[in-house]
């Protein structure tokens, strides 16, 4: 009876219970040697063991990412196709680099880079200009005049009239108006040259351009001056700056760009010289390739630089690649200044100029005794940057004097090493020279164009790799599908590497064509390039180069509207290749 009244008594929860599973585990202290152990419990128990080994294992996975994983350089991230130019690597370490494509730089895809405070004021500045335009007009109509005086330049209505004229005529365009001068009298009476400094939103570089026009001005409403005529892109020569010519001399020098300061940085003084700390490339392999690869390594030495925390000897002295030539030959004696902006790079990081810097050593180096510099010589790339870190001689001279590839400069950079080199993309950007002509171009065009992108070349003439593009870019073809994209009577600007001038005459029945061979007076011996490239190469005229007429080109064609490409837009065939689309 009363064992059936204990079972009667139980709770729901009692041995009898589904919830409870009979185990025999051993003895038991004061029972039976039997335990109970409820299902549940076991459940959660093994659920815990298995969240905490996934825990575990997402930790060290997560550890391992995190000591291995390099990330990109940021101009590899700009898009596929700049992946593949520059990693597709042959075993024998030659790039492949066609003939026909223009070396993107940091100031291209270097979207999040910093403002300067300068440019940063210009800017909050311009954010108003059309607010203050209107402001100093209206003051200006308040005022008490003369209509019938002589227009005077200086007076602060031309100012206002022209600042409220371009806030209206430039408010759909991509320029920004950061700054303007004082305006000056023009050739006739009525008429004012005015110049500004401005900066253009297609470019992700904060650079800097300079515009000055004609304005043909007549009294208005109340005391407010009225523009009736306005002068092309840098029409109001009177505003330009000029060089200094020669006493009693009546030949107007080219106007220069006084802002470009790409002078040579020099070492002070001997104590300076031994105190630095140097990185120097011997010319290696890369000298005369194609620019793809001399940037490659170039940006491999400036990143060991930065990496061992030291100075930079770098060569001013190029070699133009045949890749970029018409004829097909190496150029040497080509200065790193005609294509690249030196003054950013100087100050971006720590560089000096490898003639002046071998002059000052062999000049303060003492052989013997306390004053000596201390030399510590690379002969192969295979020593890494690792291994130099904690060096502490003078001057790191790394000595390329090996076979190709064995002596090309982006070696350095190879293996263990591309886990700790960065390259400093940064710091190069297109020489503002060559940009000039870019917005010059552009500004007579008043930035109010669409752009086409014709590639022919050997790529039309190979038709094993491209069979389309020679039928797909011509004449006919071109017309009738850049017709079906192009609003009708626009300003076209054509980008080629065609070199016949007259291939696309069929396009001018529908639009306003341009063409790079318009504008040769840009870099004729009366301009303001050439000016400024001769006294680079000590009075020499510079010839105005392939890969000049590339980087001009493409940068035009980047700063209009509707873009019509040619593996995009014109032709079937993939833009490396056939059975490359997808790469």
């Amino acid at each position: 009876m009363s064992s059936s009244s204990d079972q009667d008594d139980a709770p729901d929860g009692g041995e009898d219970s589904p919830l409870f599973r009979r185990r025999v585990v051993g003895p038991s202290p004061g029972a039976g040697g039997v335990a109970d152990v409820p299902v549940a419990q076991s459940l959660i128990k093994v659920a815990s063991n298995v969240c905490f080994s996934l825990f575990v294992l997402a930790v060290l996975v997560v550890t391992v990412v995190a000591v291995t994983y390099q990330p990109p350089d940021p101009w590899l991230q700009s898009s596929a196709a700049i992946t593949t130019s520059l990693s597709r690597v042959l075993p024998n370490s030659t790039f492949l680099v066609p003939d026909d494509s223009l070396l993107p730089t940091g100031e291209d895809f270097n979207s999040s880079a910093a403002v300067p405070p300068r440019a940063r004021a210009e800017a909050n500045q311009d954010d108003a200009s059309a607010a203050v335009a209107a402001a100093s007009a209206a003051a200006a109509a308040d005022a008490t005049c003369d209509p019938n005086a002589p227009l005077n330049c200086s007076d602060p209505r031309v100012l206002a009239a022209v600042k409220a004229f371009n806030a209206k005529a430039f408010f759909r365009k991509s320029i920004v108006f950061l700054s303007y001068e004082a305006p000056v009298a023009g050739p006739k009476p009525g008429q004012c040259d005015v110049a500004w400094r401005f900066r253009n939103r297609r470019e992700k570089s904060w650079r800097r351009y300079r515009d000055y026009r004609r304005f043909s001005l007549t009294s208005g409403d109340g005391c407010a001056l009225d523009i009736v005529k306005v002068g092309k892109f840098r029409s109001g020569t009177n505003a330009a700056r000029h060089l200094k010519g020669p006493k009693n001399s009546r030949v107007v020098a080219p106007p220069v760009d006084a802002e470009i300061n790409d002078t040579i940085p020099v070492v002070g003084s001997e104590a300076e010289f031994k105190k630095g700390k140097y990185l120097y490339y011997m010319r290696g392999g890369d000298h005369c390739k194609s620019m793809n690869q001399f940037i490659w390594s170039f940006l491999c030495g400036l990143g060991e630089a930065k990496f061992l925390n030291r100075t930079f000897v770098m060569d001013l002295d190029m070699c133009l690649s045949g890749a970029h030539t018409v004829d097909g030959k190496d150029v040497d004696g080509k200065d790193f200044r005609y294509y690249f902006d030196f003054e950013h790079l100087k100050e971006s990081v720590s560089v000096v100029e490898e003639g002046d810097f071998l002059k000052d050593w062999k000049r303060w180096d003492k052989k013997k005794g306390p004053g000596r510099i201390t030399v510590r010589k690379v002969p192969s790339y295979k020593v890494t940057p690792m291994q130099l870190k904690r060096d502490k001689s003078n001057i790191i001279w790394r000595q390329f004097v090996g076979q190709e590839p064995e002596n090309y400069w982006y070696r350095v950079c190879e293996g263990r090493a591309a886990k700790v080199i960065q390259r400093p993309w940064y710091a190069i950007w297109k020489s503002k020279r060559l940009m000039n002509i870019v917005t010059e171009i552009a500004g007579r065009m008043d930035w109010d164009y669409d752009g086409l992108h014709v590639v022919r070349g050997w790529k039309a003439q190979n038709k094993q790799m491209y069979p389309n593009l020679d039928a797909d870019t011509s004449p006919d073809a071109i017309v009738n599908k850049v017709t079906k994209l192009v609003k009708p009577m626009r300003n076209l600007y054509i980008a080629t590497n065609e070199p016949f001038y007259n291939y696309f005459d069929k396009l001018r029945s529908h639009f306003h064509v341009h063409l790079l061979d318009d504008y040769k007076q840009l870099w004729s011996n009366t301009s303001e390039w050439y000016n400024e490239t001769t006294v680079l190469s000590g009075g020499k005229p510079v010839p105005f180069d392939e890969y000049m007429r590339v980087i001009v080109d493409t940068e035009v064609f980047y700063r209009s509207k509707t873009q019509v490409e040619t593996f995009n837009n014109l032709t079937r065939d993939c833009k490396d290749g056939i059975n490359t689309c997808n790469l």
